[in-house]
């Protein structure tokens, strides 16, 4: 769907990129622990986890600017609300290894800091596998404050960066940074200024957005019409088509339909009669093992990055399929993937 000449011209247009973000920003800890320092606790008489190595990688949002960094994104603006507390400045300092302007990120004490916790253990196998993970959320509404503090930086980001990604990662509604009024917000300038792009990934609201670029998975597509998956692999791609188109129409603006190994339904401007023309983008076979956490982040990354160096919605999902097939064989962590990567997974697959 894309040839390695296009391929490699979008790449080199990715450093001159300012690419902004809004929305839950986590922090993801690994705890790898060593199964062969065996210590019984004196107390429980339970086996006491002899943690060797802790690593801390930004997750959610962080995910998105991770996968834009290790692309060679020149720039990102990532506008959230953190707490003032441990867990922040574990983030800072990862994010400070990135291209990162950390000037719109809003501290709020009131608020912990969103944490995933996720013990990791090797078997006797030697594979490598994720525990029961230990969630540190908050479970309240942003202040009026803390929500008049946040919203002149999402006008700054937004006026500054080529283009907005916004991750609406929390379930629960008003419980995350994009809260109703930040999507209010957000729909008046994505209407004031129409050429910007608004790259929009929401787990449970998406049907709720009726601007911007909006890249559901299946089951997300399936939900907003009112179903879930489970009926034959066939019918649920057709009703996934179908809710596609819906959520195009309403936005005005193309959408991206994640849909796993098959790869991406891309659906464009450009009508046939009285239909969106939706194209099926096949996703890169992979061998192996995989570990599809994070895919979709990274997929978002290739997509986004790819659109505004200038691609089609064709071309952009088939670079953000590609991004994911090199993700999804790095275990045990949410991958990343670079332009020699890319090049060289490109090259493996054409020459099957």
């Amino acid at each position: 769907m894309i040839s390695l000449q296009r391929l490699e011209a979008l790449l080199a247009a990715f450093p001159k990129l300012n690419v902004g973000l809004l929305g839950d920003l986590f922090l993801d800890r690994y705890l790898d622990i060593d199964p062969e320092l065996e210590e019984l606790s004196i107390e429980t008489g339970l086996e006491a986890y002899q943690v060797t190595r802790v690593r801390n990688s930004p997750g959610a949002l962080g995910t998105v600017m991770n996968n834009l960094a290790a692309l060679g994104v020149g720039r990102m603006t990532p506008v959230t609300v953190l707490g003032d507390d441990g867990q922040a400045y574990d983030l800072g300092q990862a994010l400070a290894a990135m291209p990162v302007d950390a000037g719109h990120i809003v501290r709020d004490p009131q608020r912990m800091t969103p944490t995933y916790t996720k013990p990791m253990k090797r078997g006797a196998d030697g594979v490598w596998r994720e525990l029961n993970r230990l969630d540190l959320r908050n479970r309240a509404k942003l202040s009026g404050e803390t929500l008049d503090k946040l919203l002149p930086h999402v006008d700054q980001a937004f006026a500054e960066s080529h283009g907005l990604i916004v991750v609406d990662q929390v379930n629960e509604d008003d419980w995350g940074v994009v809260t109703r009024e930040v999507r209010e917000h957000l729909a008046a300038l994505s209407r004031a200024r129409p050429e910007k792009l608004v790259f929009i990934d929401s787990r449970t609201r998406v049907a709720q957005f009726d601007f911007g670029v909006l890249k559901p998975n299946l089951a997300e597509c399936l939900a907003s019409l009112g179903r879930s998956p489970g009926e034959s692999a066939e019918a649920d791609l057709a009703t996934a088509r179908q809710a596609a188109r819906h959520l195009a129409r309403q936005t005005g603006r193309p959408l991206f339909c994640t849909m796993g190994q098959r790869g991406m339904l891309a659906v464009g401007f450009e009508k046939h009669g009285d239909e969106l023309a939706a194209s099926d983008v096949p996703g890169y076979a992979v061998q192996g093992p995989i570990d599809t956490v994070g895919a979709g982040d990274s997929a978002t990354a290739g997509i986004v990055a790819s659109l505004l160096a200038g691609a089609s919605p064709v071309e952009a999902a088939a670079v953000g399929n590609l991004v994911a097939s090199v993700t999804v064989q790095q275990l045990g962590t949410t991958g990343t993937a670079s332009p020699a990567q890319l090049v060289a997974r490109w090259r493996e697959c054409h020459a099957a």
